[in-house]
């Protein structure tokens, strides 16, 4: 029975995109060829009647998703990260998406909290108020500890929201498949991979333990950041459907005029809060993937406080030099070596002219540096990047995307807060310590070390391996036989007794 389900579920999204005026803003964001358009029109327009009306102030995308519910809203807010799919205007609108749902009654929430961590709430908190806050997948609610007396912030999943999702998420399958299968050109942003995506994102999501873990790991990496604030999970208050955090009070990043009233320099917030970004994607390699101005505050002494863990991206060392690379070489106009780094890195097919793309890289960065500084726009940038990377036969890369998309989302909070902000000036001096740290001479020492670290570990098998060897090599049919591979294991162990070596005196160095 799934399948007409799932059918249904789809008519009833065609539909409501019709009576809500959304459906030609999808197919024109989408660049639906006519196929595609006309099996989407043949999915909702007869069935317009049936289709939900959605809050009449929002703009149409936003509001068919809105009356959709709840995997809807959050499937938009994740689309927002992908303005390679939906075009900018639509990531935009879907960036303000409206994610406030009626909240469910206290007492629901209260016997959930129970049920999860088998204590009655009046033992675990001395007050515990209606919800302060409700969203597509939980409520907050703000309490106060019974043994200590500090406040915290305690949220709470919707009641059966994992069935909804999952209902959902199996609508959204079928469809990217018919996208793929009736838009061909539609495979290169893998449709299919970016539902599961999306459902990867949203199943972290429904289970509040993995947010904690995020929020934990996101505190420890950032605690010793000048001017910026994580509450820390209560691990013992904490579970699958309950997350209790410290409570952190502070002014929305979206009140100029508060943040004005309150004496805080608007210019210093908004260089630090792209600074921070920076710092933790590169440095740590872990970042807040969802920094827009709802999940940040400003405290009364001037620090930054970052909400809400449940969106984090996470890439790999070497994909931080490599975009680090990318970002230092438009800083400098050495667009030769942002193409050499593409090519490098294997973004871009080998069959392709690098001299030609360093040109189009070229025709990307120079207009963009010529403007005045209020106008350098790393949004622009990479609407520009995505439309020549395209043409390269460039493949959607899902960590790269959300990358750099969290960082379009960061400039225009700094904008927000300072109008005349150069993006290039404020980012410059952490990308080149990043890239002195990690791409000089003290960089190949550490990598080396780290070798070191990794063979040393085989220290206690190189005895037996040395005998092994020697046993071989004393053998004449293996000499005959296989004479190089017999010399090659004893250079081996050779690094290695050398590697452990080396990892000694350099722990004892470090």
């Amino acid at each position: 029975m799934k399948g007409p389900h799932n059918i249904i579920r789809l008519i009833r999204t065609g539909a409501t995109l019709e009576r809500t005026g959304a459906m030609d803003v999808v197919l024109e964001a989408f660049r639906a060829p006519p196929r595609l358009r006309f099996a989407a029109r043949m999915l909702g327009w007869p069935f317009k009647w049936l289709g939900l009306k959605g809050d009449p102030e929002l703009p149409p995308a936003t509001r068919a998703l809105t009356a959709l519910g709840p995997a809807y809203i959050k499937f938009g807010q994740v689309l927002s990260t992908r303005p390679d799919i939906v075009g900018e205007e639509l990531a935009l609108q879907l960036k303000y998406l409206q994610d406030k749902l009626p909240p469910f009654p206290t007492e629901i929430a209260k016997s959930m909290i129970e049920a999860e961590l088998e204590l009655p709430v009046s033992t675990l908190f001395s007050e515990f108020s209606e919800p302060v806050a409700a969203a597509s997948i939980a409520q907050v609610h703000r309490a106060r500890l019974a043994d200590t007396g500090e406040e915290v912030a305690v949220k709470v999943l919707r009641p059966g929201i994992e069935r909804a999702f999952r209902k959902d998420i199996d609508a959204f399958y079928l469809a990217a498949r018919w996208i793929e299968r009736l838009a061909p050109f539609s495979r290169r942003l893998r449709p299919v991979e970016v539902i599961r995506h999306f459902e990867g994102v949203v199943m972290g999501e429904l289970d509040l333990r993995l947010e904690s873990s995020s929020a934990a790991e996101f505190a420890a990496n950032t605690e010793k950041d000048e001017g910026f604030q994580v509450p820390k999970p209560h691990w013992f208050l904490s579970g699958r459907s309950v997350m209790t955090l410290g409570w952190a009070e502070g002014i929305g990043l979206n009140d100029n005029a508060q943040i004005d009233a309150q004496g805080h320099d608007r210019t210093v917030l908004g260089a630090r809060v792209l600074q921070l970004f920076l710092n933790h994607a590169l440095r740590d390699g872990f970042f807040h993937a969802d920094m827009h101005q709802g999940n940040l505050k400003v405290a009364a002494n001037g620090d930054i406080i970052a909400y809400d863990f449940g969106i984090m991206g996470r890439i790999d060392e070497y994909t931080r030099r490599v975009y680090a690379e990318i970002l230092m070489g438009f800083i400098r106009k050495d667009y030769r070596r942002v193409a050499e780094v593409h090519f490098e890195a294997g973004y871009v097919p080998p069959d392709r002219d690098i001299d030609e793309f360093a040109r189009a890289l070229r025709a990307v960065g120079e207009p963009i540096f010529g403007m005045d500084a209020s106008r350098i726009s790393m949004a622009r940038l990479l609407s520009y990047l995505f439309e020549v990377t395209e043409r390269f036969g460039m493949e959607t890369r899902t960590e790269l995307i959300l990358l750099q998309r969290t960082m379009v989302v960061v400039e225009g909070v700094a904008r927000s807060l300072d109008p005349h902000i150069n993006i290039w000036q404020v980012a410059s001096p952490i990308v080149e310590r990043y890239i002195r740290e990690t791409i000089g001479p003290k960089a190949v020492l550490r990598d080396l070390v780290k070798t070191a670290r990794v063979l040393a570990r085989f220290g206690p098998k190189l005895p037996a391996l040395v005998e092994a060897q020697l046993i071989r090599a004393g053998n004449p049919a293996t000499v005959v036989l296989k004479p190089r591979r017999s010399v090659a294991p004893l250079v081996w162990i050779i690094a290695l007794a050398l590697a452990f070596v080396a990892g000694v005196s350099f722990d004892r160095f470090y």
